[in-house]
């Protein structure tokens, strides 16, 4: 298989952001998604709307995001939406709450390793093409957040959450915590998820990862430690796999002193076995070519 093609600047602002995605030349048609993280309520680190803006105004993009499946200020859409409203995301942009309405869609995933199906936020079907906007970071469970994880737990509703936390036990998310599964089934799970919506879309995808605010822990921690890197810069490609996969290698290849710290988190939770499994699924190829702007 040909290498992917990663694009990498080493600065991360709004401005760098557009000039990477530029490179990728890609046609996005119709009306185009926007998958962002929104940051939970006390969240320090999430990119923040402003940041945002250049890159969504190009493209003309609709905000999008999932309820989540454990409480705090995004777990149904009343208090998603006021929190939407509150960090200024609604102020900006047209925001599509994909799961405010059931019934949720179903996305089949026939050689999916853990779940044979995805359940999506049914306005999904609005949108012809997607940019999966992510902040690369740390993450409590995965290890790592990046573009595997908006495709899959980004882009699930409540329910799918909850799916694929459990491996497809429940979608329950009153189960949530009762039924995790094996981190290595979790992580499978994760990637069987991605696959469905990168099926959906096909070669209508873009990915950005912006190396900002490295913290050992998620948007989604109300809780969050302090970065504990310097910021690397921002990446992009068509492949959310290489993507991935060139933002953990800029991390464990850094001399910042703070590499140590996420990187035991990333193998802590076994974070590259998401790679590995979205690699075997031929989501995406691990193989890359690094091309610094």
């Amino acid at each position: 298989m040909e290498k992917s093609k990663v694009y990498f600047i080493n600065e991360a602002t709004p401005e760098k952001v557009v000039e990477a995605f530029d490179k990728l030349d890609i046609d996005l048609p119709g009306k185009v998604a926007v998958k962002v993280h929104s940051g939970e309520e006390g969240n320090q680190n999430y990119l923040k709307p402003e940041f945002m803006k250049p890159l969504i105004d190009k493209v003309d993009g609709t905000i999008v995001e999932c309820n989540t499946a454990y409480e705090g200020e995004r777990h149904n859409s009343e208090v998603h939406k006021k929190l939407l409203d509150n960090h200024g995301w609604t102020h900006l942009f047209e925001v599509d709450l994909l799961d405010e309405e059931g019934p949720d869609k179903e996305l089949d995933i026939p050689d999916g390793r853990v779940i044979k199906k995805n359940y999506v936020g049914k306005d999904i079907d609005d949108y012809d093409s997607v940019v999966v906007f992510s902040h690369f970071k740390g993450h409590p469970m995965g290890g790592y957040g990046g573009a595997l994880k908006q495709l899959s737990i980004g882009f699930a509703s409540t329910a799918g959450k909850t799916n694929i936390h459990t491996a497809g036990k429940s979608l329950d998310m009153n189960e949530f915590w009762d039924k995790l599964a094996d981190q290595d089934q979790f992580l499978e799970a994760m990637a069987d998820a991605a696959k469905s919506v990168t099926d959906l879309f096909e070669d209508k995808i873009a990915y950005i990862n912006v190396m900002k605010n490295l913290s050992v822990d998620c948007d989604c921690c109300a809780v969050a430690e302090d970065p504990c890197m310097h910021d690397i810069g921002v990446l992009v490609s068509t492949d959310p796999v290489a993507l991935d996969q060139a933002c953990v290698d800029l991390v464990y290849n850094s001399d910042d002193p703070g590499r140590d710290h996420l990187v035991e988190r990333i193998e802590r939770q076994h974070g590259i076995h998401t790679i590995e499994a979205a690699a075997d699924l031929n989501i995406g190829n691990r193989d890359y070519e690094l091309i610094q702007i």
